[in-house]
């Protein structure tokens, strides 16, 4: 595959799939800068791993996995950096402006952020619908412990959202 050919085929996925990095943006950031500053580093992560997309798995959950690695990532560090890329090498995405929100979302999205990393990864992979095998992938745990998690992540929610 030609460079070129690699671009176009990133910029494809990429937009074919924006939501999703928005959805874990959305989640780890907080506020619309550390969003931004978040989905550009996804979107780098994922330019520099994606000739080691094989697939093995659907793209979305493959893009998955880098977006909340990359987060936690970000987490673990307590520090943003983002890496210096040269703008010939990775393809041109002009809109970093994140989808707008309504307030039943944004009082759902307030109370997920007071749960810790991977709480927020297995909450929102549950609300898109993920299958327990998929979110087992994604985040490198087993089945019968995600489903453990998510019975308490959905009490700690209740509460969170009863107050």
């Amino acid at each position: 595959m030609t460079s070129q050919q690699q671009q176009d085929a990133f910029t494809e996925r990429i937009a074919g799939n924006e939501a999703l990095i928005w959805k874990v943006c959305r989640l780890y950031g907080e506020t619309e800068q550390d969003r931004q500053d978040l989905f550009q580093e996804i979107m780098v992560q994922t330019w520099k791993s994606f000739d080691q997309f094989r697939g093995e798995a659907k793209f979305s959950t493959w893009l998955y996995q880098v977006s909340i690695n990359t987060a936690l990532s970000g987490i673990r560090k307590k520090k943003r950096m983002i890496p210096v890329v040269q703008r010939d090498v990775m393809p041109e995405i002009t809109d970093f402006s994140s989808p707008p929100e309504d307030e039943q979302l944004q009082q759902l999205y307030h109370a997920i952020a007071k749960l810790n990393g991977v709480e927020k990864a297995l909450t929102l992979l549950y609300l898109e619908d993920r299958s327990y095998k998929e979110m087992e992938v994604i985040l490198g745990v087993s089945e019968s412990t995600l489903r453990v998690k998510m019975t308490r992540v959905k009490e700690k929610l209740r509460q969170l959202i009863n107050i």
